[in-house]
């Protein structure tokens, strides 16, 4: 019986030291909270053991002196592969705290700016609405920052920037990402479908209800009133809920221009997501070719903040492969 026992604490001990030292993913090594991925069409992977990297990182923070405007950016520098975030409506720069660790420790530069009218981004009075489109400071930035090819991604709004940029300069991309989007797609009978899911009234709703799923909602309260916070200092000087200036675009998107989409392409999306439902995210899905698509559980309209774990883990696998 001695000789059992040693033997199986021998056994818990080597099994403890190897764990130990084994080798941990980026995702382990990230900011990580439980939760469940559901990709394709109903493959699941639960994930477990949440972990904190508590050191703190430097970020380079300034301004990019660009036609017509003064963008504010941030930016991770070093070596590694570029990967641009680009915010929703309802953010800045600042609204991607819990992916910049997880990029930079899986080995990218982290780049993140203000789009024109948010955060600190100041646009010159002088400059006309006419000629600045997403796409066009995109690839100012770029040229500024002496960056040839990124992965590229794009929450809500941000993605239409993203698509617009794909149409109009695909061989600065390596991929592309688009998360909880309705694409600026402008098809009669896809508008006709935004207002049926959308009636009038849903836009008087608070944004925290618009777009953060009642999972989220109701499992954090600090990190509901973080987003909510970051929200309401997005839009300078406009702090009334007012939507900021649009900017126009270098193409109109359709249906039929996302077919002519070469770039590598993933789509997310929440299960809960009240704008970019998983059957809208099909719509993509049949015409972006070889377009892979992941459904994130109980998220809504902004599963990289609702669900991190889950969002980090599926775009790093996505941009390793490209």
């Amino acid at each position: 019986m001695f000789v059992l026992c040693t033997s199986m604490f021998v056994l818990w001990a080597s099994m403890f030291v190897l764990d130990s030292f084994a080798p941990r993913s980026a995702f382990e090594r990230g900011t990580i909270s439980e939760g469940e991925r559901t990709i394709g069409a109903g493959s699941r992977t639960k994930i477990e053991g949440a972990r904190t990297i508590s050191e703190k990182m430097s970020m380079h923070e300034a301004y990019a002196e660009l036609p017509g405007v003064r963008l504010w950016y941030r930016d991770s520098g070093g070596s590694g592969i570029p990967v641009v975030f680009l915010h929703a409506a309802t953010g800045s720069s600042g609204v991607w705290e819990h992916q910049e660790q997880a990029f930079v420790t899986a080995g990218y530069r982290f780049i993140a700016y203000d789009r024109r009218g948010f955060g600190r981004t100041v646009v010159e009075p002088s400059t006309t609405a006419s000629g600045a489109t997403g796409a066009d400071d995109l690839q100012s930035l770029l040229n500024h920052l002496r960056i040839d090819r990124v992965h590229l991604v794009g929450t809500a709004a941000g993605a239409f920037v993203c698509l617009d940029y794909a149409l109009s300069f695909p061989q600065r991309l390596r991929s592309l990402v688009l998360a909880n989007t309705v694409g600026g797609v402008q098809d009669e009978d896809y508008l006709a479908l935004g207002r049926r899911l959308r009636p009038p009234a849903f836009a008087a709703l608070p944004p925290e209800f618009r777009e953060l799923g009642p999972s989220y909602r109701a499992s954090s309260a600090a990190g509901t009133e973080r987003w909510i916070d970051l929200e309401r200092t997005s839009r300078p000087g406009n702090h009334d809920g007012t939507p900021s200036p649009t900017q126009p675009m270098r193409n109109r998107i359709t249906f039929a221009s996302l077919e002519t989409i070469a770039v590598p392409t993933l789509l997310l999306t929440g299960d809960a997501d009240l704008y970019a439902r998983p059957a809208v995210l099909r719509l993509f899905a049949a015409r972006i070719k070889g377009a892979e698509s992941v459904i994130v559980p109980e998220a809504g309209h902004s599963a990289y903040w609702e669900q991190p774990l889950i969002f980090n883990r599926a775009v790093l696998e996505f941009i390793r492969k490209h």
